[in-house]
């Protein structure tokens, strides 16, 4: 597959959502508007910490990367976390795995998010936030809205502060917002002529900004020669695999022939001696009948 110039890329792919966060004054501003477009609310204290590592507790543990994790602070002094994952997977193994992935998350957060002796009440509320070109549910609706609850009385309050959101980006389902069906819709396709309301020029403003600067192309251009060494290195352990794998076949197939003409030899050498042994009877016979003293 041709590389994608950095001006062909949408807020979806990585590196141009993760550029926009990182940005130096663009990065809480477009999380902003984002947040803004999605909840139908504005947001005040926000702290941004772009590509937050959680790593394994061990080294046999699985970590987690979080694309976006934010944390805002509200006036009741409860903070809430919000983890805003754009994902283009759209392979059917990693759809079905999509509630674990988000459930381990969870997990990975709310693990760092209590001091020892704290009391639970100290426990932040997290949002984790899916964008995807893909429906993850098929059940073509923009917003899934997951929360616990429980079963046997769903109108129960049940809060835990959990709390994960699916937009599907061509979703119709369910009369989404215009506002938010027009910012999916641009982040799947960023180009200008999408940018149909005043919140997306602003964004678009902001991406040209970054796909402009100087320092963003070439970090792009080394991520891609990176993936391209990665790629050529792949190609020449496959290929030395596959050298390997025809010289172990050359090996056994000598070995095999090496075995087959010994025991063609083997069988000669039997043959041969049973020949002999028919001659030695027969000449054993002829002996007997004519010795006079018949031979026993």
């Amino acid at each position: 597959m041709p590389k994608r110039t950095l001006e062909e890329l949408n807020l979806l792919d990585d590196f141009l959502f993760g550029s926009m966060v990182t940005y130096p004054e663009i990065g809480e501003a477009f999380i902003r508007e984002l947040l803004k477009t999605i909840f139908g609310r504005k947001f005040g204290s926000l702290t941004v910490i772009p590509q937050k590592v959680y790593y394994g507790s061990d080294t046999d543990k699985h970590g987690a990367r979080l694309d976006v994790y934010l944390e805002e602070d509200l006036p009741d002094n409860k903070a809430v976390v919000y983890d805003v994952e754009p994902d283009k997977k759209t392979d059917t193994e990693s759809l079905e795995a999509l509630p674990l992935r988000v459930r381990f998350y969870h997990a990975k957060i709310d693990s760092r998010s209590l001091r020892s002796g704290e009391s639970y009440h100290s426990l932040k509320r997290v949002c984790v936030i899916m964008i995807m070109p893909d429906d993850p549910f098929q059940e073509n609706r923009m917003v899934y809205t997951i929360r616990n609850m429980c079963e046997e009385v769903p109108s129960m309050p049940y809060e835990d502060g959990a709390r994960t959101i699916f937009l599907y980006t061509k979703g119709t389902e369910g009369n989404p917002p215009e506002k938010l069906r027009q910012l999916l819709h641009y982040m799947e396709d960023t180009k200008e002529e999408n940018a149909v309301n005043e919140t997306l020029l602003h964004i678009h403003d902001m991406v040209r900004t970054v796909k402009q600067d100087e320092e963003v192309s070439l970090e792009y251009m080394k991520i891609f020669e990176r993936e391209e060494m990665l790629i050529r290195q792949g190609r020449r352990e496959e290929q030395a695999n596959t050298e390997r794998e025809r010289q172990r076949a050359d090996e056994a197939e000598k070995k095999a022939a090496n075995a087959q003409k010994e025991a063609e030899n083997a069988q000669k050498i039997v043959f041969d001696l049973e020949q002999e042994l028919t001659h030695l009877k027969k000449e054993l016979e002829k002996l007997k009948k004519s010795s006079p003293n018949n031979i026993e």
